[in-house]
Parts: C-alpha cells; structure tokens; sequence
C-alpha cells in the first residue's frame, strides 16, 4: 500500500463541479492499493501517518504530529500511485488493485485512521472523477511504500 502525503493549510474535493469534502491545516493522503495488501499493511500505515512528525514545534522544528496540531486529514484513493513505467510511455495499472479488493480495504484504511486520529477525516468519493485543490504547506510531501518498512 502505498501513501503520498502532502501537509496543506487547506484543501478541496470536487466531484462534478461541487465541493465534496473540505479541510483545513492537516494531511491530504492519496492512497494506492495494491493486489497484495494485508490488514498489518493497513495498521502499519494507520500508526505511521497520524504520528508522522512534519508540523512545526515552536522551535520551527518539524517535530509534531496531526495529532499534536489537531489537524484534519483527508483521505483519496489513487490506484495511479501504483504505475508502472518501466516499459514504453503508457503507464500499466497491472500492480493496483481492482475495485472488489480496493474498495473494501480503502474504507478500512479510512476507518482506522478515523479511529486512531479521534474524529471525522475526510475522503473523496471511491472511483470518482474528483479534482483535489490543495495548498501544500512547505512544500512538504513524503511518500511512503508499507513493502519498504526498512
């Protein structure tokens, strides 16, 4: 499973021309399923995302979690993070996977992340079309592979 994770002062979902889900300063995390996730994938990802220190300590050191700044996330699907690229100019899809898998495991995801953070997350809406407007704070975005723990 794979995360991007931007820290924004703000950001958007739209989702035909309308608002779907709004925060304001957290994490926007894309999320890529891939064919060979597992539940400790999952538990793994849920810890690491809501204790990951990149928020500014009084000291301008990046040493507080989302917890620590009681700040919002929001959480969208986007299988493209798992592309392959290897080959010719068209991404593969062949490592995401399908929806039956996907879908299941990304509301459990946003279930445990709205269980370890104590209130509401936001999402997009599963397979939609959805326009994300953001304004990335630092800019600071790290991704994050659960196959690549070491």
């Amino acid at each position: 499973m794979r995360l991007l994770i931007q820290r924004v002062t703000e950001a958007k979902c739209h989702i035909g021309g309308e608002v779907f889900s709004q925060i304001g300063q957290g994490l926007v995390v894309l999320v890529g399923i891939g064919n060979d996730e597992s539940t400790e994938d999952l538990d793994w990802l849920t810890k690491k995302l809501v204790q990951l220190r990149i928020f500014d300590d009084e000291a301008g050191v990046m040493n507080r979690s989302v917890i620590d700044i009681e700040g919002d996330i929001m959480i969208v699907s986007q299988f493209t993070l798992h592309a392959m690229t290897k080959k010719g100019n068209r991404p593969s899809w062949i490592k995401a996977a399908p929806e039956a898998i996907s879908k299941p495991l990304y509301e459990e995801f946003v279930a445990m992340v709205r269980a370890a953070l104590g209130r509401t997350v936001a999402t997009g809406e599963f397979g939609a079309d959805m326009k994300i407007e953001l304004t990335n704070d630092g800019p600071v975005t790290i991704w994050i592979d659960s196959k690549n723990r070491e």
